[in-house]
């Protein structure tokens, strides 16, 4: 099973954008996004919501509630 870092990391290649980009639209710094992708800090629940809008993804993907296609 994925971890939260790895999903976050695979979502935001996907979307094709940098930390950078994604940490601006978050209204956050690049540091503090890059240390969600480490697995170091995970984001608190506003954040998450705010992942899953700018990644186009579901905070229950996320979190690992569900697989990439909605299964559980």
């Amino acid at each position: 099973k994925m971890e939260f870092s790895e999903r976050l990391k695979e979502l935001r290649k996907k979307a094709n954008v940098t930390q950078v980009e994604v940490a601006e639209k978050l209204g956050i710094s690049q540091p503090a996004y890059a240390s969600w992708e480490r697995g170091i800090k995970k984001p608190t629940q506003e954040n998450l919501v705010k992942i899953a809008q700018v990644l186009n993804a579901s905070v229950d993907y996320l979190v690992g509630l569900i697989g990439p296609n909605g299964a559980g």
